[in-house]
């Protein structure tokens, strides 16, 4: 009888270290698994990075066209970007200019 309880005991104790165990494991593995884990956490970081190259881009690409803007402002026009702009927007060509039409193959 002596025996059975020591057995008893032992068994108890090695499955709460192994319940203990299981419990702890699971939340190390959701912790680098799982939605905000570590892995998610290495994905947004590398998402913000090139989401931050592209705002660099399109910070340079509307700082163009502000300048472009800016040379097309009633109180500074630009001759040559205005002439640049009519020709483009409404087809008009210089009378001495020469004009070359190519057909497509």
């Amino acid at each position: 009888m002596v025996s059975h309880r020591r057995r008893r005991a032992i068994l108890t104790v090695l499955g709460l270290y192994l319940f203990a165990g299981l419990f702890i494991g699971y939340f190390a593995v959701n912790a680098v698994t799982g939605n905000r884990g570590l892995r998610a956490q290495a994905d947004l970081d590398q998402q913000m990075s090139v989401l931050q190259q592209q705002l660099t881009g399109l910070k340079a690409e509307r700082a163009g066209l502000e300048r472009q803007v800016a040379l097309l402002r009633s109180e500074r026009i630009d001759p040559d970007m205005l002439d640049e702009r009519a020709r483009v927007l409404l087809g008009y060509v210089d009378p001495q200019d020469l004009v070359y039409l190519l057909h497509p193959h």
